[in-house]
């Protein structure tokens, strides 16, 4: 591949991410140039793996199949193009048209990923690898009924988010040999902010969720206060739903101050990185203060942040990114109205 022909992949790479998601298309450019190219293609072969999971018209054993046949191509087992060609026709319209074009581009993904370091492509197979099978195992709604308990959303929550924040770290600790050194802590750390980010986004799309017929709640932590998931539509006012509710939010803010703890841990010089982390903890942090604040809403539209949060977050993050106290200050002052949780998993 001619240097022209790469630079024309990237350029399509950056374009497609402002299609297919606006928050990574806000983010990402924050990074380093050593990292924003793989973080960006990370980001796109993570889409590929989850449009094929959404596809409401593949059953469950074509999802299958197409997810062992792409973790085969990110991994260079198998060609690009063919699986492309018989994926991107059986996508539905109810798939958004850029995620559909990504699908149909797959080979163009693929030719940016056999650009990068082999420590950068085993952690992106890696990822892809662990993501798709935990999907399959996912895959089969678990209905209205709920996630059996805890140890089942975390797991749920590691094979969505918790794998791309150990993906993200080994990228990391693969750029900076500084960031390396804590390479044990930040892997930690890591699944629990993923697990923090994608709780925040089970509490706020709860209703959407169940308007479609499923549920990602965890049904012990109803049981034991008294509540049957299965009344949840008919019965949201009932306390104790509310203090369930409550009960999830200290959890995910828990979890969010772990996502504080592994930002902290990036050197101050690295300031892209560290904005790279703090606009997504931010945003959660306020996403959760507005389900907390507003514990009657019906649609996640209802407590989605406006966009001049977004911002404020972006400018009030940037101007702190450097100072580790302003930053625990900050955290502390947004997060002072959300319930706690007294036990960390890290």
């Amino acid at each position: 591949m001619t240097t022209d022909e790469h630079a024309a992949d990237l350029a399509w790479q950056h374009a497609i991410l402002q299609e297919v998601s606006r928050t990574f298309a806000l983010t990402i450019p924050q990074l380093p140039s050593g990292l924003r190219d793989v973080v960006g293609n990370a980001y796109l072969l993570c889409r590929i793996a989850d449009t094929i999971e959404d596809e409401p018209t593949l059953a469950a054993s074509g999802k299958c199949e197409f997810s062992e046949r792409f973790i085969r191509v990110v991994a260079g087992e198998e060609p690009p193009a063919p699986f492309a060609e018989q994926l991107a026709p059986r996508l539905s319209d109810s798939m958004l048209l850029a995620e559909r074009q990504l699908v149909a581009n797959t080979p163009r993904v693929l030719r940016i990923t056999q650009g990068f370091s082999d420590r950068q492509r085993a952690a992106l197979v890696r990822c892809v690898r662990i993501m798709s099978h935990g999907m399959a195992e996912f895959q089969q709604s678990p209905g209205l009924k709920g996630l059996d308990d805890l140890s089942h959303l975390d797991r749920y929550c590691y094979h969505v988010a918790g794998v791309v924040g150990e993906m993200l770290t080994e990228l990391f600790c693969d750029y900076s040999a500084e960031i390396d050194r804590h390479r044990k802590k930040l892997l930690q750390l890591a699944v629990s902010f993923g697990q923090g980010l994608q709780m925040t986004n089970i509490l706020k799309d709860l209703w959407d969720d169940r308007a479609r017929g499923a549920c990602w709640l965890p049904r012990d932590v109803f049981q034991q206060s008294g509540f049957d998931l299965h009344s949840l539509e008919a019965d949201r006012t009932n306390p104790a739903f509310r203090t369930v509710l409550s009960k999830l939010i200290g959890l995910a803010r828990m979890h969010l101050g772990n996502a504080l703890a592994f930002t902290l841990l990036i050197p101050r010089r690295e300031a892209g990185i560290r904005r790279f982390c703090l606009w997504a903890l931010g945003m959660a942090v306020l996403t959760l203060r507005r389900i907390h604040a507003h514990a009657d809403f019906t649609s996640g539209q209802q407590v989605k942040i406006s966009r001049r949060s977004v911002w404020a977050t972006v400018v009030v993050t940037s101007l702190a990114v450097r100072s580790d106290v302003v930053l625990k200050a900050l955290f502390a002052r947004f997060t002072r109205s959300l319930p706690s949780h007294v036990e960390a998993p890290v």
